[in-house]
Formats: C-alpha cells, sequence, structure tokens
C-alpha cells in the first residue's frame, strides 16, 4: 500500500480520517487561501484541496495525498474561519432563521503517477432563529473559532439547527467519507480490503 498522507494539520479531518483505520501521516500545507477574482465558491474550494494535495507532494514521493477545504455560503457571501468571538457572533446572526450551503473540496493526489481526483460535496444547514444571548452563550462555550461558520456540528453547534440536509455528516466536520472511500478506490486503494483481518 501507498503511504497515506492527510494534507491538513486540522484535530477535526485527521479524528475523521482516523474512522477508516488506516495509517497515515499529517502535513501542512502553506498555500494562499485567498479567492480569486470571479471565483465561485465551489470553484474555490476544489482548486484549494487540490493545491493543498499537491503542496506537500515532495515530501512524499510515493503517496495518496489527501487535500480538503471548506466553505460556508450564506445570501451569497463566501464565509471561512470566524477566527476572534466577534468574527463568530457577525456569522451565527447571519445564519439565524436561515439555510447555509457548506461547499467541501476533496481531492486525492497520487504524488508518483500525478494523477489526481477531485470533486465538491455540498450539505446543508437550516438554523433556528437565534438571539443574541444563545449565540453568546454557544460560542462562549464551545469557542469554535477555527471552524467554517463558527460551530461545531459534532458538538454544542447541535443546538443551533432546525435541521442538517445532506448526504454524509462527515461532510460538514471537514472531510467526506464516503466520497473519500469513492476516490481512494479510483487510484486502486480499497479501504475495507486493507483492513488487517479479524483475530479469532
Amino acid at each position: 500500500m501507498q503511504t497515506l498522507v492527510l494534507g491538513s494539520t486540522s484535530p477535526f479531518r485527521k479524528t475523521l480520517l482516523e474512522k477508516l483505520n488506516l495509517p497515515f501521516d499529517c502535513a501542512k500545507p502553506n498555500i494562499d487561501e485567498t479567492a480569486q477574482v470571479g471565483e465561485s465558491p465551489q470553484a474555490l474550494v476544489k482548486r484549494l484541496a487540490i493545491e493543498k494535495a499537491q503542496a506537500v507532494a515532495n515530501q512524499f514521493p510515493n503517496a495518496l495525498i489527501i487535500g480538503s477545504d471548506q466553505v460556508a455560503v450564506c445570501d451569497g457571501d463566501i464565509l471561512g474561519k470566524p477566527h476572534t468571538f466577534e468574527n463568530g457572533v457577525k456569522q451565527l446572526t447571519k445564519f439565524s432563521d436561515k439555510s447555509v450551503t457548506f461547499y467541501t473540496g476533496l481531492s486525492v493526489y497520487n504524488s508518483a503517477t500525478k494523477q489526481s481526483y477531485s470533486l465538491v460535496e455540498p450539505f446543508i444547514v437550516h438554523f433556528n432563529p437565534l438571539s443574541q444571548n444563545e449565540i453568546e452563550n454557544y460560542l462562549h462555550a464551545e469557542q469554535p473559532f477555527n471552524c467554517a461558520g463558527s460551530f461545531k456540528s459534532e458538538g454544542l453547534g447541535i443546538c443551533l439547527f432546525k435541521k442538517l440536509e445532506g448526504e454524509d455528516p462527515n461532510t460538514l466536520i471537514g472531510l467526506p467519507l464516503i466520497k473519500l472511500v469513492s476516490l481512494l478506490k479510483l487510484h486502486g486503494l480499497d479501504v475495507l480490503a486493507e483492513q488487517l483481518p479479524f483475530i479469532r
């Protein structure tokens, strides 16, 4: 099996990838994440996912490298990580009683063959009407300032939602595992075939 590499230092993506029960390395891709003029959210996250995977390829000459990027879109505006409490308040105030689409770009790059498979997976979050108190209480409690959209759906963020709509709940956390398994298979890596046999 080729080395499997997660081109990210996100603890959330690392925890998700561990669900596949395969050994992998993590590497930090140093890329500029600024959107290009006129670039759509879908084009942005797909491009960044590809760039993140390829950015660490020189460290791993024979590897399958996973790149991923995510943005939230509300009322046509692209929103990333808030980084501060004040920005978190702005994002969640904007989301109150609205539907927000999260686009997650996913790419798997074979550094040996230079072949890449990529896609964009949408996920829609329908928010409850949120009071300022609810928003501030949530942000103080969970401090999700490194998460696109200012919440952690796997934690207390669930209190903010009316409904979640998408094919894979892992997508919202940052790594669409169902699609990842498919992309790995296109590269010849069958996740289940690589599992160690059970000791009976």
